[in-house]
């Protein structure tokens, strides 16, 4: 999506635009809403862990939940990518047995995010993956935007709605190993190690994440792509009120 210049342009004269990226990791999601708001937007991430990679304005270290309750009215647009280890289908189905045997368990935590996100008052996506609980109001892919790995992730839109795009028919196979069997393909994994899966120069390249180096890090983040089409779906929407305040 290509957003339109005129609307850049009256965004550029108001105050700057106070982004939150939550659970920002090392900022997938703020490269991709610095794209799309451009240089006027103001981005604070916070995370749990400290993220010296990240690439925003400012950075809290934190719980993020616990931030957006206190401090999320403050800005003007929210995002928020709670983990995914214990919303994914497997950890919740085939998995569920085995990881109560062991002990092992994952916070859930889309519920409390997204009751902090509704008191804000303020619009907001909230991001994360198939078999999770948050609404499924938009599906991207990498095919969408053409790069090299497929990583399909949903959007919760709140406070303002956008249609889905076309998901465009997959290229191949992921390249690696599945059930003993070696595959090539256009799209690399971009998750875990061994196997076939992507080296830290090849998920860089896949993502479009040029500013880290940490495995695991580039593993958990959005691609940048990703995050700018929604960023530029939500400013489409607020262009009424842009070009009155212009």
């Amino acid at each position: 999506m290509t957003q339109p210049t005129d609307i850049r342009r009256a965004l550029a004269r108001l105050e700057p635009f106070r982004v939150l990226d939550a659970f920002s990791c090392i900022g997938g999601a703020t490269s991709g809403y610095r794209r799309a708001f451009g240089p006027n937007c103001h981005i604070t991430g916070v995370d749990i862990q400290a993220q010296p990679d990240y690439c925003g304005d400012a950075f809290h270290q934190g719980d993020a939940s616990d931030y957006i309750r206190a401090h999320g009215h403050e800005f003007d647009f929210i995002h928020a990518s709670p983990p995914c280890q214990g919303e994914g289908a497997p950890t919740k189905g085939t998995n569920a047995a085995r990881n109560a045997a062991i002990g092992r368990t994952y916070p859930r935590l889309i519920a409390p995010t997204r009751a902090a996100l509704e008191a804000t008052g303020r619009p907001y996506v909230m991001e994360n993956v198939a078999g999770s609980d948050v609404r499924k109001d938009i599906r991207l892919c990498g095919e969408q935007f053409g790069l090299a790995v497929l990583m399909h992730r949903y959007f919760e839109l709140g406070g303002w709605t956008f249609p889905q795009p076309v998901h465009p028919r997959h290229r191949g196979r992921v390249r690696g190993w599945r059930h003993g069997e070696y595959h090539e393909g256009p799209y690399v994994a971009a998750y875990g190690k061994g196997g076939g899966k992507a080296t830290v120069d090849e998920i860089r390249k896949a993502k479009g994440i040029d500013w880290s180096t940490d495995h695991l890090r580039l593993r958990e983040a959005l691609p940048p792509a990703y995050t700018e089409w929604i960023g530029a779906a939500y400013l489409t929407t607020l262009a009424p009120h842009l070009e009155v305040a212009a």
